[in-house]
């Protein structure tokens, strides 16, 4: 790792949907460990923690699924479900069952992956379950994550929690007014809480002040050539739907691999609601009022993330009052 350029750093950070600092930091240190794995380097299996993690791993997430077998998101993280998935694999092929990915295995995988494609399974199944939810969200468990300890950023997460109890959501905060967990604790919680979804809310904030306006993050990784289906529609609905409603800068939505999005399993999103370095995006952040905007825009976008295509609305036109009149709102 010594020997890498810093734009060679920089190239790889951007390639694995990671900060572009053009420094080694842990995760990228951890990410340059993982990208050295090729599938049928090593055998893979289920280890005491931490698991094991690297591109084979997800190369044969990625052909597993490819193939109807569900290894859930396609993370490189070699987890119970992956072994699962292996073991229903190796059942069909007649092999030995012990849910260890050994030659045998990855020779049996590099055969059939030649002959059989199951198209997008990954994307049928999470639009499946996202359907079979139905549009009402009194049924619906929310995460909602205010990242660091921002006052303004936990009162945004405190009104959009009291708009989603309204209309019947189960919801949980991964933090009080006070206490700071860490992100390892923010994903745990969230895992525990068999989440439909998790909004993890956060201010940005840069050395010139010039920087400004919102922007959406989803798990997508373009080295695995995967992403969140539901993460990457919450992510654009979500998006549309602040800069609708507000005058912050449009400053898109982004796929990236950091850990909040890659481990947490429910679909996830990181919204940054301006900079806080901005005068102007600080001094619209510090008001009551924005924050009501805000919170309705988010309440509205998960709305919109069940509502099937005919039932949907045009983007900054629902209101909750409307959630009332369609018999959504309990």
């Amino acid at each position: 790792m010594s020997d890498l350029t810093e734009s060679e750093i920089r190239s790889f950070q951007q390639a694995r949907g990671l900060d572009v600092t053009g420094f080694v930091d842990a995760v990228t240190a951890r990410a340059l460990e993982e990208a050295r794995w090729k599938l049928g380097d090593r055998s893979l299996y289920v280890q005491e923690a931490p698991l094991m993690h690297g591109d084979d791993i997800a190369a044969l997430q990625s052909r597993l699924t490819e193939m109807g077998f569900d290894c859930g998101r396609v993370d490189g993280v070699y987890g119970p479900r992956t072994e699962l998935a292996v073991k229903d694999f190796q059942k069909s092929v007649g092999a030995t069952i012990d849910g260890k990915c050994g030659p045998a295995t990855i020779i049996a995988l590099i055969r059939l992956t030649k002959i059989v494609s199951g198209g997008t399974p990954s994307t049928l199944r999470q639009n499946a379950m996202q359907q079979s939810r139905g549009p009402a969200l009194a049924n619906k468990v929310i995460v909602l994550n205010p990242d660091g300890d921002n006052q303004l950023v936990y009162d945004v997460a405190v009104r959009t929690e009291g708009r989603l109890l309204a209309l019947g959501a189960s919801v949980f905060l991964t933090r009080g007014a006070t206490n700071n967990p860490s992100e390892a604790e923010r994903i745990l919680f969230s895992n525990k809480s068999a989440a439909d979804l998790m909004i993890s809310l956060n201010v940005d904030s840069y050395g010139n002040e010039k920087a400004h306006g919102a922007a959406t993050y989803f798990y997508g990784s373009d080295a695995h050539g995967v992403h969140s289906i539901v993460g990457e529609r919450f992510a654009s609905l979500v998006q549309r739907e602040i800069c609708a409603r507000t005058d912050l800068t449009n400053c898109r939505t982004h796929a990236k691999t950091w850990d909040l999005l890659r481990m947490t399993m429910a679909p996830t999103v990181r919204i940054d609601l301006g900079y806080v370095s901005n005068p102007g995006d600080l001094a619209r952040l510090s008001r009551p009022d924005f924050r009501d905007v805000i919170a309705e825009a988010l309440v509205i976008a998960i709305q919109r993330l069940y509502l099937a295509a005919e039932d949907d609305a045009k983007t900054g036109t629902l209101r909750i009052s409307d959630l009332r009149k369609a018999g959504i709102r309990r």
